[in-house]
């Protein structure tokens, strides 16, 4: 794992060394996860042309002692103010231009932050190039999520009566998740059950199941990766109206998948679906986006959305090996029943691979 940190740091190093930096603060918890491997809620990592630094307080030093990769030094915040101690090492590093993330700092931190000795130059998503594909021991661990949102499934299938409720099953994935290895929920399951299947982000409540449609959306962290998985399956028999809508979405699925080609624009995957959707003339019902990137993240870049746009189209990015999202669309009628299905899809060299064994064939229980 050192030599993989090591590569992504030495990254970060080009990048002060392409705009005249003097340093580079990362302070988002996500990102310190993913230049060093370590985890916390209040870390900062500094990086240097010469040097890397780890700071954190009290909370975390000994974690961070063991398992620092070598060529990140550590230094424990004192004093008890964490900006106080970040000007004075600034200044004690004689740093003049430090980069930092903009999307990830509030206003009121970079305000206290400024110093007279330094400037603070800001990046808006610096790591986001990097992040976009993932290298194989990431890859490994989504799978991982993957399999582990499959059993879970599986299981959960044998938990559903009318005796209980949308937050009693969201319970039980919890309770799975941690049961087959998870570290937790990768957000807030969605459990929607008859009318609820039509608000796309539906809040889990203390609604008892009933008969009809019931769409769970979920995903569980494991090692710091997120997976995320979505059927909706009919509580009884379903009607021929559910029936049709449901294959649509189904096709639409397969349709975005097989567009996932390396070489095209991320994009082609939300417009195929979009055109086979006013094709059978439902478009208006699809809300969302097709898909987006997953890792460290639930939502990461990029966004998988078609629009006419020419310098939107331009900017979007191409499919390349090692890119992981989701392919998740949607049909939802208003105070009626809305139908999702959704996969984690793979980027690989010969092009996408799923590797959920759930079908999304329809289930009726």
């Amino acid at each position: 794992m050192l030599s993989i940190y090591n590569e992504r740091i030495e990254k970060i190093k080009k990048l002060l060394e392409e705009r005249g930096l003097s340093g580079f603060l990362f302070a988002s918890a996500v990102s310190v996860f993913y230049l060093t491997g370590f985890r916390s809620t209040h870390a900062y990592l500094l990086v240097t042309p010469t040097e890397n630094y780890l700071i954190t307080d009290a909370r975390y030093y000994d974690k961070a002692k063991r398992i620092l990769p070598e060529n990140i030094k550590l230094n424990l915040i004192t004093g008890g103010d964490t900006i106080s101690y970040l000007k004075k090492f600034f200044k004690t590093l004689g740093l003049k231009q430090i980069g930092f993330e903009s999307e990830r700092l509030s206003y009121e931190f970079l305000r206290l932050l400024r110093g007279k000795t330094y400037r603070l130059v800001p990046f808006t998503y610096p790591l986001r190039t990097l992040r976009k594909k993932k290298d194989e021991s990431e890859i490994e661990k989504i799978k991982r999520a993957v399999a582990i949102v499959d059993q879970i499934y599986r299981e959960i299938l044998n938990h559903i009566d009318e005796s209980k409720s949308e937050l009693e099953i969201r319970g039980k994935v919890v309770e799975l998740a941690f049961k087959y290895g998870a570290e937790g929920e990768a957000f807030p399951t969605i459990v929607a059950s008859g009318s609820h299947t039509a608000i796309p982000h539906w809040e889990t409540s203390l609604a008892k199941l009933s008969k009809g449609p019931l769409l769970i959306d979920m995903g569980v962290l494991y090692e710091g990766y997120c997976s995320d998985f979505t059927r909706t399956l009919y509580f009884g028999k379903a009607d021929k109206e559910f029936r049709q809508i449901y294959e649509l979405v189904k096709e639409a699925w397969y349709r975005g998948f097989e567009s996932a080609k390396p070489g095209k624009p991320v994009y082609e995957i939300d417009r195929v679906i979009r055109e086979f959707f006013d094709k059978k003339g439902v478009l208006q019902y699809f809300t969302h986006a097709t898909g987006h990137g997953i890792g460290l993240e639930i939502h990461e870049y990029p966004r998988i959305y078609y629009h006419k746009n020419k310098k939107y189209l331009k900017e979007q990015p191409i499919l390349e090996e090692g890119m992981v999202f989701t392919i998740e669309p949607g049909l939802y009628f208003s105070e009626k029943f809305g139908v999702r299905l959704e996969n984690v899809v793979f980027m690989r060299k010969d092009g996408p691979e799923v590797y959920s064994e759930i079908s999304l064939d329809l289930i009726e229980l």
